[in-house]
């Protein structure tokens, strides 16, 4: 069985892709439509899935509060752990 037909599965809401997490590849799925259009997922069930929208608030908030403390650290990882 080569690779591409096991990993050549028909959904119609996401195509499947691969993604780095951490120092692994593993299989995920980019969602083609719903609210998180474009944004790869683990399953295909979570591109349909409602948002938690009491989770959105929260993390407005700690970002409107710590915006600019993230993004130093963000930036500072990002130039040493360049690669």
């Amino acid at each position: 069985m080569l690779l591409n037909e096991s990993y050549n599965t028909i959904v119609s809401e996401a195509k499947v892709i691969f993604r780095k997490r951490g120092n692994k590849v593993s299989r995920a799925f980019r969602c083609t439509v719903g609210p998180r259009k474009g944004r790869p997922v683990s399953n295909p069930q979570q591109c349909a899935a409602p948002i938690d929208l009491k989770k959105r608030y929260v993390l407005r908030r700690t970002r409107a509060q710590k915006g600019a403390r993230m993004m130093k650290k963000s930036t500072k990882n990002k130039t040493i752990k360049s690669s």
